[in-house]
């Protein structure tokens, strides 16, 4: 009997080394599970999401960024400034890429159905030794409210000549903003017989101004009132033959 129970300890011993060599074999020499390879179909998987990137807004023209004080009024047909001999010439600014050649003569550019807040611009045209200019040339064009230009006819485009006094009226809107721009108004000035001036005027309290590679504060109208609708006075100082 006691052979036999050696016998029986023996055989389930061997077993069990059987087993546990195996168990051995199996995790050194075999190999780890492969993955199987993404299919290609194309097609995204079911779990991916297709990632959309954001359109930003175009920056808004159609209000524009002018906050502005009502100074005193000034009396009707008065110079803005006191000419004072000397006067320095009015700082000539670049002529853009929208510029256009024989706009119509009108002192009114306002037409039916345009959309903005309408502006009344009044000055004089002075020689450096504050003598008034008759009869001097004045070219504006501008962008519309939304900050947009004509460039296929003559909207917000035209010219006139000064009167016997030196004296310009011009019925317009406040131009819009445009991407890099803060609300200008364009003009080329010239006495007859004398140099071409091309400048532009600038809004006072327009928030972008100070962003702007072309703003002088030299260029600024002076506002009278900004109710319904703007008044707004600036004197151009030009050579004269």
């Amino acid at each position: 009997m006691r052979t036999l129970s050696l016998f029986r300890r023996a055989q389930s011993a061997s077993a069990n080394l059987a087993i546990l060599a195996a168990f051995v074999m199996a995790g050194c020499g075999g190999t780890a599970p492969s993955t199987p390879a993404p299919q290609t179909t194309g097609q995204l998987p079911p779990a991916a999401t297709a990632i959309t990137i954001p359109t930003l807004p175009a920056p808004s023209s159609a209000t524009p960024s002018l906050i502005l004080a009502t100074p005193p009024p000034v009396p009707a047909g008065a110079s803005t400034a006191a000419c004072q001999k000397p006067a320095a010439l009015t700082p000539a600014v670049t002529e853009g890429p929208y510029f256009k050649a024989n706009s119509p003569e009108r002192t009114s550019l306002l037409e039916a159905d345009m959309s903005g807040a309408p502006l009344t611009l009044t000055g004089y045209v002075f020689t450096a030794d504050c003598q008034p200019v008759a009869n001097a040339l004045l070219d504006f064009w501008q962008a519309n409210a939304q900050g947009q230009y004509d460039n296929a006819g003559y909207t917000l485009r035209g010219h006139q000549y000064t009167d016997a006094a030196g004296r310009y009226h011009l019925d317009t809107l406040v131009p819009g903003l445009y991407p890099g721009r803060t609300e200008h108004i364009h003009v080329k000035v010239q006495a007859p017989n004398g140099p071409l001036l091309t400048t532009q005027l600038f809004f006072p309290g327009s928030t972008e101004n100070q962003s702007d590679q072309f703003y002088d504060p030299a260029l600024l109208i002076h506002v009278q009132s900004s109710g319904s609708q703007m008044q707004a006075t600036f004197d151009f100082v030009v050579s004269a033959p």
